[in-house]
């Protein structure tokens, strides 16, 4: 039988997805109703906002009531995983919406009013998942739930960081940009393996010591994304000059955003194998 649990709705973490499902609701509410969202890029930014605030309520019903336990999944890695991956989407297009959808000068005041509130309501519901992530990340020495901690949360990022290649990505068929799909794919296809066998709690069958395979991915990740940092500017911008103009959907402009995103992921490995090697031998 449910029960009613007030203190998901009265703790800080409780408050925190409060304010993230109001936030979220009114971000789309007003972005639809000024009918102007269309294009790759608005229907991204209204997907992250509607996924978000489902999921998101829906954690709050689960939790209210306390019907998670009968879920076949650790729930502790599930909502933190999922906070940080609301986190980021929401980032994104409190970023891409108004670079893409707000113009100066403005062609009507009431249209672009309610864009810049609908942008300021996204900041702040990103502030919010932000302080979810932030108030559930787990102290150190605590590893009870993986994706909570430092490495964990950084595999959310690098999984979306990856998602984000791919959509700008353009096939070509040169060797030192195949290799560099083929870097983005690898790394990509594991970590989010990683994800959903430690949210379905399956890696505790796996034959070996989990702690040191991650470490040994974590360096072999960052060798791969090192040769792609390096070769994916070098094949992409080799005697090809940014065409003027260059618009939105320039080819100059993705490979550019692919650059900086690889470099991120290399940050992110980084970081990810100092903490993992901390984690398993000090």
């Amino acid at each position: 039988m449910a029960t009613v649990n007030l203190r998901a709705l009265t703790s800080w973490v409780g408050i925190a997805r409060l304010l993230a499902v109001v936030l979220s609701c009114l971000t789309f509410s007003l972005v639809a109703s000024t009918g102007h969202f269309g294009g790759p890029y608005g229907t991204w930014c209204m997907f992250t906002w509607c996924f978000c605030f489902a999921v998101t309520l829906l954690v709050l019903l689960l939790e209210l009531l306390e019907l998670y336990p009968l879920l076949p999944l650790s729930w502790d890695d599930f909502t933190s995983a999922f906070s940080m991956l609301a986190a980021l989407m929401v980032f994104t297009s409190s970023v891409v919406f108004p670079v893409t959808f707000i113009r100066s000068p403005c062609s009507s005041s009431h249209q672009c009013a309610r864009q810049a509130v609908a942008t300021t309501s996204s900041c702040f519901c990103f502030l919010a998942y932000a302080l979810e992530v932030s108030l559930t990340r787990a102290k150190p020495g605590d590893i009870s739930s993986f994706l909570s901690t430092v490495p964990g949360l950084l595999k959310v990022f690098e999984a979306y960081v990856a998602c984000l290649i791919f959509s700008l990505l353009e096939y070509e068929k040169e060797s030192g940009l195949m290799w560099c799909v083929a870097v983005y794919s690898i790394c990509f296809i594991f970590t989010l393996l990683i994800i959903i066998f430690t949210i379905g709690r399956c890696l505790t069958y796996i034959p070996c010591s989990l702690e040191k395979v991650l470490v040994g991915y974590n360096f072999l990740a960052l060798l791969m994304y090192l040769t792609a940092t390096v070769l994916w500017p070098l094949y992409s911008f080799r005697g090809r000059s940014r065409p003027d103009p260059c618009g939105t959907y320039c080819w100059w402009n993705k490979d550019l955003g692919v650059t900086f995103l690889t470099i991120f992921n290399l940050i992110a490995y980084l970081v990810d194998l100092v903490y993992s090697t901390r984690m398993v031998f000090f």
